[in-house]
This record gives structure tokens, sequence and C-alpha cells, in this order.
């Protein structure tokens, strides 16, 4: 990797003063700074040529997303940041990713656009985008000019170091969104803010300058000394008055955000059938590459690079740190390590998901034989939990609760159990609040929400997520598993080792559910022919 210091003056002994902590980077530069340098350097460039920007595919549907949003806090301003380049090592970044909700209410994905800032200023109800309550503004770095020193010096923005950047022209024709520059934000943010008048509130956790910024400007305004006034209240009315607080709180925004995508809107579930579909094929490579892992010292590293770079090819990349566990190590919800080895005779979990461009994920897990053929026992307790993910499908349709998923599949894990005589207690007892001994082999949930996050929504509200009644467009993961670790000696010695999870991403539709990985194998037979079919 080049050097990413700043251009600085050369320095000798003879020159040298004390350097801030900040600067010491530059004590490797060689680097010019001369004046012709910056003459030259500035000058004889021809004309750029002109992006071609076309409106983002989710354009029409992040105006909507943002009209509900509006609805819900009418008179405030509402600060979406899509955060900041975060470092990695000393002077060098990891890739950048939006903040999810930056994404959802704009659609922008990839790496775009690091340091902007969605505001949606109110305005009189009616009059704002769409009829709306409030008009939206892109507070964005737009593309600097090739005589500034951005241009050429600057490892984190300049073009000479990491391309060119959009123009404001250019966001504003992408998203659909006016676009301003960012260094108009504080004034921005500032306007109006105070007692009586607007409320500013931020998308907490995407970035902290713009955080610190919201508070300053807060405190400046007198905001942080406004006292609620005491007097005698009925609870109805001190309710409404707590709820009504609550609404005008930081927290309230992030809940807000998150509960926007428990319903998918038809370009969402198009992005989630992208994303199944990609790590479909991603699970079909890893197939053909189980033999060449069993000859590596570790296998499960062959498997992870191997879906890793499949994901970075036809995507963007993945949507989580795939876990790739063979062996005993598929006992270990989340192994992610993926150093060791994958032996025949032995089972591999895969739990991996494609992020596409969009950022929408998919996430999916098959439990798979290494040589292409189950054991009885691996079998057993591979149909057990298949039988599981069944009984979870037979009641994620509308009307019935997310938390019914969960219970549907925990009756058959816990029949099972019961059958192969490994429950200290009768099925029904361990079914029971009191028991739940069945647990020790399955301590994690059947399901969580999915799509731009891998685990989606979850700052909503229990009784619209775990309590909540599931809706068409709703897309989750139904993932009943069994875990029988290697000293867990309450287990017959059979069944030490084993670890078989499987895991589907489902839609809500207005009848019923659609599994979205359908088209890979889930019955154990399936498994085998799909293996032997890409085997040969």
């Amino acid at each position: 990797m080049t050097d990413a210091t700043p251009v600085t003056p050369e320095q000798t002994p003879d020159t040298q003063e004390a350097q801030d902590l900040a600067a010491r980077g530059s004590n490797r530069s060689q680097r010019p700074d001369s004046d012709a340098f910056k003459a030259f350097i500035t000058s004889g460039w021809a004309p750029r040529a002109q992006l071609d920007v076309e409106p983002l595919p989710a354009a029409p549907f992040t105006a909507a997303r943002r009209a509900a949003l509006s609805a819900r806090f009418p008179g405030s301003r509402l600060v979406v940041p899509a955060g900041p380049l975060k470092t990695r090592s000393n002077d060098t970044d990891y890739r950048f990713r939006p903040h999810s909700a930056f994404a959802h209410l704009t659609g922008y994905g990839t790496d775009q656009e690091p340091d902007a800032v969605l505001v949606l200023h109110p305005v009189e109800p009616g009059t704002g985008d769409g009829g709306s309550a409030h008009h939206a503004v892109l507070y964005v770095r737009p593309l600097a000019a090739r005589d500034t020193e951005e241009f050429y010096a600057d490892s984190r923005y300049g073009e000479f170091w990491v391309g060119v950047r959009t123009s404001l022209d250019d966001v504003a024709t992408a998203t659909g969104v006016e676009a301003r520059h960012v260094d108009e934000l504080r004034d921005a943010l500032a306007k109006d803010v105070g007692p009586g008048g607007v409320t500013l509130l931020v998308v907490a956790g995407a970035d902290e300058a713009v955080e610190a910024l919201v508070e300053a400007i807060r405190a400046e305004a007198g905001l942080d000394d406004v006292a609620e006034e005491t007097q005698e209240l009925t609870e109805a009315e001190w309710l409404a008055r707590a709820e009504a607080a609550y609404r005008r709180t930081d927290a309230a925004l992030v809940e807000a955000v998150s509960e926007l995508r428990l319903v998918k809107d038809a370009h969402e579930v198009e992005q989630m059938r992208e994303a199944v579909d990609a790590t479909i094929a991603g699970f079909e490579e890893v197939v053909r590459n189980l033999p060449r892992a069993v000859e590596h010292r570790r296998g499960e590293r062959v498997i992870e690079t191997t879906f890793d770079a499949h994901a970075r090819l036809e995507g963007n990349t993945v949507g989580y740190e795939t876990i790739a566990a063979a062996g005993e190590h598929a006992t270990t919800l989340h192994w992610i390590r993926n150093d060791g080895v994958v032996r025949t005779g032995e089972l591999v979990l895969l739990d991996a998901g494609v992020e596409v461009d969009s950022l929408y994920t998919a996430d999916v897990t098959r439990t798979l034989p290494v040589d292409g053929e189950y054991t009885e026992v691996q079998r057993r307790v591979y149909q057990a939990v298949l039988d599981a993910a069944d009984a979870a499908f037979a009641v994620a349709v509308p009307g019935a609760r997310f938390r019914d998923v969960h219970a549907a599949a925990m009756e058959v894990v816990a029949a099972r159990l019961e059958e192969w005589g490994l429950l200290p207690v009768s099925a029904a007892e361990s079914l029971s609040p009191e028991g739940q001994q069945h647990r020790r082999w399955m301590v994690h949930g059947t399901s969580h929400h999915l799509g731009l996050d891998v685990h989606d929504c979850a700052q909503a509200r229990r009784e619209l997520y775990l309590d909540g009644v599931l809706e068409p467009g709703m897309v989750f993961t139904i993932e009943p598993g069994l875990y029988f670790k290697a000293d867990d000696l309450t287990v017959p010695e059979e069944y030490r080792g084993i670890g078989v999870r499987i895991e589907d991403d489902v839609l809500v539709t207005a009848d019923g559910n659609e599994n979205l990985s359908a088209a890979l194998p889930r019955r154990a037979e399936d498994v085998e022919a799909w293996m032997r079919r890409l085997r040969d």
C-alpha cells in the first residue's frame, strides 16, 4: 500500500521542531511541498469527464420511506448520518459501509457516502416532500477542484488517492434529494432550535462527531436546561406527557428507523431475492471445493475464503463473518475463527450470506456431510432439526405472532430429545417456562428479522418484534439447531461433537410464506444428491 501521509515540507535535523503526535506520520514522507510542485500538480489536466449518474433503483421507494418517518416526528429536525471512515490501522481505513438507516432512506449502498448526513427539515404539514411534513437535504463532501490541496494530498478524500467523488448535482440526480455541501451542516442544524422551536434529533451510534455537534447546538440553544413543570396529573395525562417527551428523544428516532424496516417494500424484497440467489451460488462453490478443504491444514479457511471470494465478486461483500465450522466446531454457535481441519466422516456447518451492492444480505445455513453422505446418527439429528424447521414454517403466516415461530420449533426439538432419552424431564415439563431443559442443546432463538442488517430491526419495540403480529412483507430467518458438545456427558457418546443447524430466509406473503432459499436442498437425501451432482 502506498504511503498515506499528507504532503509536508522536508525536514532536516537542523530545522526540525517539536511535532504533535498527529503529525508524526509525516516523518516517513519524502514527497515534495514546494510551490513549484504545487503549481505543476494542480495544472495541465484535461476537463473531467462527466460521471454517468442515473437515479438509484431505490429512489422511488426511499421517498415513501422518508415520508413515513416524517409522519412520526412532525416539527422535529431529523439527522441521519452515513457515518465516518473508521481507522483500521494507523492511517489506513476499513472499507466504508454507510449506516443502515442512511442506506434505507437514501438508497445509497456499497461504500457511498462517508461523512454524508441526511437531514429531514420540518416544514408546514402537507408542504414538504411528497406532501409530508419535512424537506430532505443531503449534506455531503463533494468532489474537490484540482487546484485544491485535497485533490493531491488528502489520502482519505483526494481524487489522487480514492478516485473521483460525486458532485452535488450527481448526488441529487442519484437520490432525488437536494444536495448541499457538508460545511453548511452546522448552520442548517441550528436553525430555529430552542425552547418552543425546532426539536433536533439524531440517529445515535452512527457518527460520534455529528452527535457531538447536535449536543453542542442543543446546549447553545439552552435545551439541556429545560425541565418539565411539575403538577398533579392523572395517570393518563402522565402517560401522554411521557410519550410526548419520549418522541422528542434520539432513542425514539433510532427506534423509528429500525421499525420502518420491519415490513419490506417491493424493492427490498427484490434485493433480498438477489442476495439469497447469490448466496446459494456461493454454497455450490463451497461444495465443489470441499476436497481441497480436506487436504488443507486449515480446511475451514478454504471454505471461508471460497464463499467470501464469491461474495466479493458477485455482491458487495459478505453480510457478516462467515461461519465455516467443521466437526466439533459446529457446536460453537458463532465459530468464525475458521482455522480447523475438515475431516471426512464429519459434518461441516456453513452459515453465510452474500451482501449485495444495495447492502441487503441473505443469511443461510446448511450442515453438510464432508464426504457427501450422512451417517445414521448424523441423519437422525439432521432430520430432527429439519422437522423443527418445517414446524416453524407451518406457523409463519399472517396473523401469527413472531414468537409462535420459535415455539413451534421448540415443541419438535423437545419431543425428539425426549424420544432419544436425553431430557431429564418430559417434553411437556421442559417446554414450560419453569423447565427449558431442552434449550441446553439449542440456546439461541429460531428466528430474527433480516434485511440491511443480518439482525435487522434490532432496535424495534418488543411489542412489534418478539410479540409482533406477522404481516406480508416481513422477512426473517428460520434456523433451529441441535448442538452436542464433545465433552457433554449428559448425552451418549455417539452424539458428542455433532452440531446441526438448518437456516432459511422466509418472506411472509398474503396467504402464507415463501422460502426464499428453497432452491438450496434441505432434506438429507436431497443434500446428498445435490453434493454428488456438484462434485461429479
